[in-house]
């Protein structure tokens, strides 16, 4: 890595728009009191479409610091940019996000290890992989996420250490409570990082390449998910149909769930590179600015249920100020939103949140500052 490079492949950046697009929807539901999932097809497909958030997510991030290592010049300086980028993430999910999804200080009893920490932790990881040769770092990236399914085979200890638990099991460790574990998504960023040397390639090709790739991956997802012997702990042949078929594992994800939603992800980056448009330069500008989108999308949401709290009861709802929406299940009798007023918050809310993000964009592309890199 010494040859510096700035251009900025913008299906990257629309790719990464979308996904935020749907993770603003997620939160809203998270708020909404709607279930994570459910058997009628509008709850269900609600939540699914969101699963393809996390993963592009990482997958991105990991290609994304290839492109800024190829800018940097040197893999001293991007491996010192991760670690320090992967500990400010780790410090933001554990303060900052964790007080905008709660609104309270109970620090003492819950903090949500989400997909911010699990991102600072795989750069951190990624810090230390790109001192090897960028196809090794992709193809153990590819391992893990091919392989990792072989741990549901090993005897699931009753009480996993700590350690375990931060690299696959999840779980409580005193107020901590690890959603995302470092594997499978330290492999899905060293996928992405090594994916980085398609995105050099010239256009018509690297798009032909993405195309063929997630078509592949899409289809390697319906034979693997149809032979139902391999790739998701939970079986769905016992109870047949097209919902329980997409009914993937997402905690940890499985690699049924990562091919179901990376394959898809393939495409629309492929399709992207020959889109124009406003929707595009929309979308687009909140992919150049994913964790300031981020920082803001949570604070904004949760204000904005408690805007549709006081005006459907008359009072915010208390259960609005308790840890993490997401953990409790004990929605207040009456307080589930329809998925109308959902989806319409949700459209209200990436409207407010296009003009700071378009703002900082521009503000950090005129500035060029190191720190601004970071956020």
């Amino acid at each position: 890595m010494s040859a510096a490079r700035t251009d900025r492949v913008t299906s990257i950046d629309f790719v990464r728009g979308i996904v935020m697009i749907l993770m603003a929807i997620d939160h809203v539901r998270v708020y909404s009191g709607v279930p994570a999932g459910g058997p009628s097809p509008g709850v269900f497909f609600t939540r699914w479409i969101t699963h393809f958030v996390a993963p592009a997510f990482l997958f991105l991030a990991g290609t994304s610091a290839y492109l800024h290592g190829r800018k940097l010049g040197s893999r001293g300086a991007l491996s010192k940019f991760l670690l320090v980028r992967g500990a400010i993430l780790i410090l933001l999910e554990l303060t900052v996000i964790r007080i905008s999804w709660t609104f309270n200080f109970d620090f003492r009893n819950y903090m949500l290890a989400g997909v911010i920490w699990v991102i600072g932790w795989c750069m951190i990881v990624l810090a230390a992989a790109v001192h090897l040769p960028v196809r090794v770092a992709g193809a153990i990236g590819v391992a893990i996420i091919a392989l990792h399914n072989l741990i549901d085979y090993a005897p699931w200890p009753e009480q996993p250490h700590w350690f375990l638990k931060f690299l696959y099991y999840g779980g409580g460790i005193g107020p901590l409570a690890i959603l995302y574990v470092l594997v499978p998504w330290v492999g899905v960023m060293l996928a992405g990082y090594g994916f980085g040397l398609v995105m050099e390639l010239p256009a018509e090709r690297r798009r032909a390449i993405v195309l063929r790739l997630g078509l592949a991956l899409t289809a390697a997802f319906i034979v693997l998910r149809a032979l139902d012997r391999y790739g998701d702990p939970h079986p769905w042949r016992g109870e047949p149909g097209v919902l329980r078929f997409l009914a993937t594992t997402k905690y940890p994800a499985s690699l049924d769930f990562l091919l179901m939603t990376l394959g898809p992800m393939f495409i629309l980056l492929a399709l992207a590179e020959r889109w124009r448009g406003k929707p595009v330069e929309v979308a687009s500008t909140f992919g150049r600015v994913p964790l300031f989108y981020y920082l803001l999308h949570i604070p904004v949401i949760h204000l904005a249920a408690c805007l549709v709290s006081l005006v459907r009861e008359g009072h915010v709802n208390a259960w609005l100020f308790a840890n993490h929406p997401v953990l409790k299940p004990d929605v207040p009798p009456g307080y589930t939103w329809s998925l109308g007023l959902l989806y319409l918050v949700a459209a209200l809310v990436v409207t407010v949140l296009y003009f700071p993000c378009r703002w900082y964009a521009r503000v950090r592309a005129a500035r060029k500052s190191t720190w601004l890199s970071y956020i």
